[in-house]
């Protein structure tokens, strides 16, 4: 099936898990879709797994500023958007007593901050 033919998708966070996944679901399914992910480890593995009709972008979500770029990148590539499927995301277990005002601006960054902007 063709559902998403002529729609233009962006995934954060889709260089990975189910990022991965439903970009090579919404590519099935027609779309020009474009993911975001910020490990070098997982950038161009899912390259080579998305092939030629993906774009693999190197962007941090928790960045505002980078979340400008991107959208002027996105603007440029595909000049509207159809789908938005902010899948970024962080999961830090750590006792209570663990946690430091670093960890908690990179979790509270990515989780909340980034979905917001």
């Amino acid at each position: 099936m063709n559902r998403l033919q002529g729609k233009c998708a962006l995934i954060t966070g889709g260089t990975s898990g189910i990022g991965l996944e439903t970009a090579k679901l919404f590519l099935a399914e027609g779309a020009r879709v474009a993911v975001t992910g910020t490990n070098p480890k997982t950038l161009g593995p899912a390259k080579e797994q998305l092939g030629s009709d993906a774009t693999v972008i190197s962007s941090n979500a928790a960045d505002v500023a980078e979340q400008s770029k991107l959208a002027e990148r996105i603007r440029d590539l595909f000049g509207k958007l159809d789908v938005l499927f902010v899948n970024a995301g962080v999961v830090d277990m750590r006792p209570f007593g663990q946690w430091d005002e670093a960890a908690f601006d990179r979790s509270f960054g990515i989780n909340i901050r980034a979905r917001f902007f």
